[in-house]
Parts: C-alpha cells; structure tokens; sequence
C-alpha cells in the first residue's frame, strides 16, 4: 500500500481541472463556434455506429501546467497552518471585513 502524501498530488490537480475544462462554457463555445468541426480538415464530430468522431479543444498558446500547479499550491492549496476552519457566519464576516480593506 502506496504512503499517502501530506500534500494533494499534480495528478489529482490535473483531474479536476479537467473535469471543469470538459464542462466550461468556453470549450463548448468554442466547439459551437465551428459547428463540431474540425478546424484543420473540417471532419464533424458524430456518434454514429461505426463513425464515432470526438472532437478535442486544442489551447492555441498552450497550457503552462507548472505554472498552474504553482499558482494554485500558492493560493488555494496552501500549508494547514495558513488555513481555519470557521463556520459559515464567521467565514462571511471575515471576508466582508477584508472587501472593507
């Protein structure tokens, strides 16, 4: 059995930004923008028996993945120390004082 890691592992990250990136408005939109074509040969994506065709988003100017991983480690997977469990009424009280700021 594998030692669980004290930190969330890049694979896990990686997975749930996925899932949000199937489901964003902006891919969709962006596979309505061409009508479920290719933008290269102009195949359409189809479910047909036999003619199974998926269609994936390509970023044109990439994904800096290690960048990402960084940023999110930086702000939102932070150290325990640096987190407090609060409940609801306190944790909107705090984020109300900090928009006062």
């Amino acid at each position: 059995m594998s030692k669980k890691l004290p930190y969330t592992p890049n694979s896990r990250i990686r997975q749930a930004l996925r899932l949000l990136w199937m489901r964003s408005r902006e891919r969709s939109e962006a596979l309505k923008n061409t009508g479920y074509r290719c933008s290269v040969c102009g195949a359409k994506q189809t479910a047909a028996k036999g003619k199974e065709l998926t269609l994936d988003v390509h970023h044109l100017e990439g994904v800096d993945w290690d960048g990402l991983f960084d940023d999110i480690r930086r702000r939102l997977l932070v150290n325990p120390k640096k987190l407090a469990p609060l409940c609801t009424e306190c944790h909107d009280t705090m984020h109300k004082e900090a928009d006062k700021t």
